[in-house]
């Protein structure tokens, strides 16, 4: 927020011609970092709950660097979806208690605990190969405040292995299920259980999968009901959304 519009502000509230609820609306919108690549969203969690999260993949190490230092400076947490390591060195660089989750390529600084909530998140995989998009989805969700329980390797080839977990995952507030090749896996878990369930297609898969298009259509055209699908390999945007879901009260 520059200084004059923040000027402005404070003589509204001071001569009475706005009221402190109306300042705080105007505020929370406008305060922002310029870094010439970047605007630096500073507010976001007064508007939404949650904090600005960077999306690290097609940055420079430089350009992650800088922005991670805006958003700690401010004493907000800092969270960075497919990083490197070559991108986390450069945060650590200038952010000792950055935290490197290598297998979900996410970097973590955390300046605010958030209060966990009371009930969890099931984070269950068909395969092995499906763990590094699984890991993106738990870790978001750790680091947003929830519990996670991890299911891997329980997909339809062995069925037994789902079945004997499915007293834990009931337990659960909502479900992210992540499967490639031909992402059958969502729809049997939404026949079992009473629980939202958000389908994560992996890129996984022979060549008749497309890299995860067969998955996403499977998904998509589910004959159970409550499976609600994000993009291919998009671990992020299902940990997000199943913590909103989790933290609902």
């Amino acid at each position: 927020m520059n200084r004059e519009t923040l000027k402005n502000i404070l003589q509204e509230l001071s001569e009475g011609n706005i009221s402190l609820d109306d300042a705080f609306e105007r505020l929370k919108y406008f305060p922002y970092s310029d870094l010439g690549f970047a605007r630096i969203d500073h507010h976001r969690e007064i508007r939404t709950g949650y904090p600005e999260i960077v999306f690290c993949e097609g940055k420079t190490e430089e350009q992650v660097k800088q922005i991670f230092s805006h958003i700690s400076e401010t004493g907000q947490n800092a969270i960075g979806t497919r990083a490197s390591r070559e991108k986390f060195d450069a945060v650590l660089s200038i952010a000792p208690d950055a935290r490197w989750h290598e297998e979900a390529r996410i970097i973590s600084i955390i300046n605010n605990e958030r209060q966990t909530a009371e009930s969890t998140i099931a984070v269950v995989t068909a395969g092995t190969s499906d763990i590094p998009v699984a890991e993106e989805a738990a870790v978001t969700c750790e680091l947003l405040g929830n519990n996670v329980l991890r299911i891997y390797d329980a997909g339809v080839a062995g069925i037994h292995r789902l079945v004997d977990k499915l007293p834990e995952i009931k337990k659960c507030k909502v479900v992210i299920v992540i499967a490639g090749m031909e992402g059958a896996l969502a729809s049997v878990v939404g026949g079992l259980i009473d629980k939202p369930i958000i389908a994560v297609p992996t890129s996984v898969g022979y060549g008749a999968n497309f890299n995860g298009i067969s998955a996403l259509l499977a998904m998509l055209t589910s004959c159970a009901s409550g499976v609600s699908v994000v993009n291919i390999d998009n671990g992020f945007g299902a940990g997000f959304n199943a913590s909103m879901i989790n933290r609902l009260k």
